[in-house]
């Protein structure tokens, strides 16, 4: 397995985390507002109940840490393929 696929596989292990954290989320959100739907989460300040919540804003921090964590290996995916001349690899 070279670098590439390396990072890939934790990129997409990330992505795995950061769906079930979304899950996580929603199953919060819903105890709070049983109307309110996955896109919701993105923007909880229109849910006055969830920006006060300190489970979800605990929850969301956890998701936050993973999109960053993503975010820093696809980063450094893009600067080793730049620095080997691999074939680029898309995600």
């Amino acid at each position: 397995m070279n670098k590439n696929e390396t990072l890939l596989a934790a990129v997409s292990s990330l992505d795995a985390l950061a769906m079930l954290q979304q899950d996580k989320m929603l199953n919060i959100a819903k105890s709070i507002y049983p109307n309110i739907v996955q896109d919701d989460l993105w923007q909880p300040f229109d849910f006055p109940l969830l920006e006060e919540s300190v489970y979800f804003r605990h929850e969301e921090g956890i998701r936050e840490g993973i999109l960053s964590a993503k975010s820093a290996l696809l980063a450094l995916k893009n600067e080793i393929t730049e620095l080997c001349c691999d074939t680029e690899v898309s995600v």
